[in-house]
């Protein structure tokens, strides 16, 4: 019995992950898209998505804290497998990515964000770039002292670029002079 309830809760979560992996396409190339086409994309009846995510707003902050979910388990893996100025690159360019993604569906988050939510994915951001810069530092690759909120702040800031070519040249510049700013090396 035990192993029957185990497969069910295996099922429900792979539903739940394929209704957000097909609602973070579907949300960002059209933050109107309708929950039965996501439904529908995810291989799951319409049922299965509202027993997961009652309104589109739940939908949405599911997916944005399933993003900054894996943003915050990348920063450790990266620094397992990289020089720490170079996971710390690693991570801020994988922000950029995710941060063109999450602007189509910013305002849906921001309007359905408890104080909870912002409690539960802004502080482990704080910590991983907190662990990323703590690295840099202790390798001396940045210069101490600089506030890991402030620099997520500002990465924040760079999620209000359009994505287009030309914006993410000027991502990749404002990084570049971010971490200039941070005292690092070219």
């Amino acid at each position: 019995m035990a192993d029957d309830a185990e497969k069910l809760r295996a099922d429900a979560r792979a539903n739940r992950d394929r209704i957000l992996d097909a609602a973070r396409e579907a949300l960002a190339a059209d933050p109107e898209a309708s929950l039965h086409s996501i439904a529908k994309a995810a291989g799951v009846g319409q049922g299965t998505l509202y027993r997961h995510f009652a309104t589109r707003e739940a939908l949405a902050l599911g997916v944005y804290r399933k993003d900054v979910d894996a943003m915050v388990a990348l920063a450790p893996g990266l620094l397992a497998r990289q020089p720490p100025l170079q996971a710390f690159r690693s991570w801020c360019d994988r922000f950029a990515q995710y941060g063109r993604r999450k602007r189509a569906i910013a305002n849906i988050v921001h309007a359905a964000m408890t104080e909870q939510d912002v409690r539960e994915t802004y502080w482990p951001m704080v910590d991983a770039v907190r662990r990323l810069m703590a690295a840099c530092e202790g390798s001396g690759e940045i210069a101490p002292g600089a506030d890991p909120e402030d620099f997520l702040q500002l990465l924040g800031c760079m999620m209000q670029i359009a994505p287009t070519p030309e914006g993410e040249a000027r991502a990749r510049r404002l990084l570049a002079l971010a971490f200039r700013g941070l005292g690092a090396k070219e």
